[in-house]
Formats: structure tokens, C-alpha cells, sequence
């Protein structure tokens, strides 16, 4: 009589292999994500012997010329590295609702052009994805539509000699592969159904989109392995309450990994944001304001203008209360800190709140000189001085750091009108360039920028008692 396989006991989100049944995951800590899976025959002790030899080649060897095929979408070519890759595996990931299958239709759409394009969808009928792309005004593309997801039927479509330009797999943790046992959206379905797909893929040239669920911390689900198998990872993100998304790159053989894409939803799909500075920028007042700044950052190539906001106000609490959108919080508590000890400002005993207006991310340490501003400005009522960019970096001593592509920055600062600049002093005088019409104040140290808004402080009171 044969065996029963033995079974095993599975993290959903980490992957991690349990002996048994637990509410909670000792490797990452998730709670009720342990699944019961059928155990995966082992290999050989051994499998020395019986091998084919591979051969090796020099690496200064002639390659062909790298393809792509472009989609005409530019904040998604630019993000992907200039285009998609034939044989490549790129996996998005994001929020639901927030954009990933319309994106990856007008993408399929404009590929279309070009030759076959297949969308396959495992979450909706046909017809609901005709609905969408009529909506779009996408209708009359000539998309190659199916709803699936099995395995065995997918790779067997497309595992032809006419095989299509790209394939859309919508998503990835709705397909199963029927010699597994366990369900759909499971480690070992997600991890089987993607090796297959992207087995297929390489060899037949097709570029290949998966579209990947994620978790409520805002990774994508499923085994981290899925993100080391695909070629590509981007993350599509933004606020319910905003109308722009962003596309980031956090992984890409193909290109740079620190590129964003930005995309304006409206009621006929995304529509492609060639000036993000402008848009976020847009809602700006006029009047200058106390607790407002203007950062000049950089994402990628591409310099980009938000506005910090910070509200400092007296605590009615024993214990201070520290709020932040858009910022790393841990950085916020090292700028309050290098304020009080460094430069004497009394910020313990208050409440702070920083946004990030429009709903923007912000990763660069070289916003901490902008969110020094703001908090300053906000403490002092003391607007920013009008039309003037922030950046640079804090030390913990209180000295202000050079940051990178800092021409870039005040490029685009002139480019939208301003005629001012607060950045970190140079080690050595910059050659003339064509931002020199803008007023720049050099500082070496966060004293100097306290200085600077104490010292409109008396004029502030003062008209406020008129």
C-alpha cells in the first residue's frame, strides 16, 4: 500500500516551514498565516554523475544589441528602463483599487500596435474588461482577451512560434497549477505558477507582466522568492484621497532602480504627468505661510518640488505627540532632537505634525534642511522667505551636508519660478551656470537657519500688534 505524502505546515507570508500548526509565524511574526500544504518530494542526497557539462565563454564576448519594445507611455518606459525586455518577467504590485489593472491595459494597448498582445485576466470576465476598456476608450484595440487560470492552459497558449509580444497575467495569486495540492495563492502555487510562466516566457521572447497582490503592510504577498525569480519589481502607489499615482522601481536588471513614474487618475484611465513639480505644486497658496517649505528633491534623474507643511503647537499631554505623513518618522525625532541640543530650541514640551502635501512619499535625506525650515517657521510664525527652495542634509553634530545633483535641483526650482535657495555651503566655488539668478544663502551649520527665522520673528509680532 503506497504512503500518504506527508504534510507541512507553511507561512503565506514569509515562506517559513513550521513542523507544525501555530497561530503565529516565529520567522516574521504574522499572525494566522501558517497553511497546511502537502510536503514537495526531496531530491537525491546526491547528484553528482549523470550531468551534462555546460560551456563557459569569455566575458568580453560579442552580444547582440539589447531590445526593447516601447510602449510610447513615457512615465512607464521610464520607469522600466526604457521599455520592456523580450523574455523579461516584470511583477507589479499594489493597493486594490489603485490602478494596476488599468495601467497594465493601456500598456497592453499600446503595445498592441506593435504586434499580438495577450491579457490574461484571473480576477474578471471578459466582459468586464471589455466594460473597463470601453470606458477608456480602449475598445477598439486589438488585445488578444482571455479569462483563465490554469496553468497548464496559459503556458500552453502561449508557448508557441508565433507567441505574443508581451502577456498580462492579472494576477499572479489567482493562477494554480494542478499537480500541487494546495489552493490558489499559496507559497507553493505562486512559486510554481510563476516559474512556469516565466520559463515560457524566456524562451519564447515574451515580455511578461504579473500583476502581484499585496499585503497590508504594503509588500507584495506571496514568497519573497517571487520577487528574486522576475526581473523587474514595481510598486504602483498613492493616496485614495489624491488623484495622482506613483509608479516606483524597486528592482530592475534592466535599468535604474530609483526611477518614478507619475500618473494623474481621471475618469477615462491614467493620463501620463510630464511636470510632477507643477501638480504638486499646484494647490500652493499665493501667500506665504508659517510652517510651509518648498523642497527641491530628486527621484532618479528627475528633480522634483514638493511642499513640507509642520504644525508645532503646546501639548496638553504629559508625553508629546509626533505625527508624520510622508516622512520617515524615525529621521523627524533625529531633526527635533539635533534642534534642541544643537541650537537650543525648545521643541520637548510640544506637539509636532509633518505632511508631505499631495501625498507624497519622501525617502531623501536631503529633505531634512526643508523639514527643519517648516518646523522652525511654524514655531517662530515666521513664513519661509517667499519663492525659496530648501535642501541639505543634517549631521547629529548640527552641521548641514552636501547633497547630490544639487544643479538639478535649482534648475528645476528656476524652471517653475523661484528665485531663492537655502542649500548646504560647497566645499569649493561651483562653475557659473545657468541657475545663478537665483539668490542662494550657503549654510554650514542648522544655527545659521535658526538665526534666520529669530531674526523675522520681532517683525512678525509686531505687525500682528498692529
Amino acid at each position: 500500500m503506497a504512503k500518504a505524502p506527508a504534510s507541512r505546515f507553511v507561512c503565506q507570508t514569509c515562506g517559513a516551514v513550521h513542523r507544525k500548526w501555530s497561530g503565529k509565524c516565529d520567522d516574521c511574526g504574522a499572525w494566522n498565516s501558517i497553511v497546511e500544504e502537502a510536503a514537495v518530494e526531496a531530491l537525491p542526497k546526491s547528484v553528482a554523475g549523470g550531468g551534462r557539462r555546460i560551456d563557459f565563454v569569455a566575458l568580453s564576448g560579442a552580444s547582440p544589441e539589447e531590445r526593447r519594445f516601447v510602449s510610447g507611455i513615457g512615465e512607464f518606459d521610464r520607469v522600466a528602463g526604457g521599455g520592456l525586455v523580450p523574455g523579461s518577467a516584470t511583477l507589479v504590485g499594489g493597493d486594490p483599487g489603485i490602478g494596476k489593472s488599468t495601467l497594465l491595459l493601456q500598456v497592453t494597448a499600446a503595445l498592441a500596435q506593435q504586434g499580438p498582445v495577450a491579457y490574461i485576466s484571473g480576477e474578471e470576465a471578459v466582459d468586464q474588461v471589455r466594460m473597463r476598456a470601453r470606458r477608456m476608450g480602449l475598445a477598439e484595440a486589438p488585445v488578444q482577451l482571455a479569462a483563465a487560470t490554469a496553468v497548464r492552459d496559459i503556458v500552453a497558449s502561449l508557448d508557441l512560434p508565433d507567441a505574443p509580444l508581451a502577456a498580462v497575467i492579472d494576477s499572479i495569486q489567482t493562477m494554480f497549477v494542478d499537480t500541487l495540492d494546495s489552493a490558489p495563492g499559496t507559497v507553493a502555487q505562486v512559486r510554481a505558477a510563476a516559474q512556469e510562466l516565466i520559463r515560457v516566457a524566456k524562451r519564447r521572447g515574451t515580455a511578461l507582466l504579473l500583476v502581484g497582490h499585496v499585503t497590508k503592510e504594503g509588500t507584495i504577498a506571496g514568497p519573497r522568492v517571487l520577487e528574486h525569480m522576475v526581473d523587474t519589481v514595481l510598486y504602483f502607489e498613492g493616496e485614495r484621497g489624491h488623484h495622482f499615482r506613483i509608479l516606483r522601481a524597486v528592482k530592475n536588471r534592466f535599468g535604474p532602480t530609483d526611477e518614478i513614474g507619475v500618473f494623474e487618475m481621471t475618469d477615462r484611465g491614467l493620463v501620463e504627468v510630464s511636470n510632477p513639480s507643477a501638480l504638486f505644486l499646484g494647490d500652493r497658496e499665493g501667500n506665504a505661510v508659517s510652517g510651509a517649505a518648498v523642497f527641491a528633491g530628486m527621484e532618479g534623474t528627475r528633480p522634483l518640488l514638493v511642499e513640507i507643511q509642520a504644525l508645532v503647537a503646546p501639548t496638553a499631554f504629559g508625553t508629546p505627540r509626533r505625527a508624520v505623513i510622508g516622512w520617515d518618522a524615525a529621521r523627524l525625532h533625529m531633526v527635533l532632537a539635533v534642534l534642541e541640543a544643537r541650537c537650543g530650541v525648545p521643541l520637548a514640551g510640544r506637539d509636532v505634525y509633518l505632511n508631505v502635501a499631495g501625498g507624497l512619499k519622501v525617502q531623501e535625506p536631503a529633505a531634512d534642511l526643508a523639514v527643519a525650515a517648516a518646523l522652525l517657521s511654524s514655531l517662530n510664525d515666521c513664513p519661509v522667505p517667499g519663492q525659496t527652495v530648501i535642501f541639505g542634509e543634517i549631521g547629529l553634530s548640527g552641521e548641514v551636508r552636501p547633497v547630490s545633483q544639487m544643479e538639478s535641483r535649482l534648475k528645476e526650482a528656476a524652471k517653475l519660478g523661484f528665485g531663492a535657495a537655502i542649500l548646504p555651503r560647497r566645499r569649493q566655488k561651483a562653475e557659473r551656470s545657468e541657475t545663478d539668478s537665483l539668490a542662494r544663502r550657503e549654510i554650514a551649520h542648522l544655527g545659521e537657519l535658526v538665526a534666520l527665522f529669530e531674526q523675522g520673528r520681532p517683525a512678525r509680532a509686531a505687525k500682528g500688534a498692529r
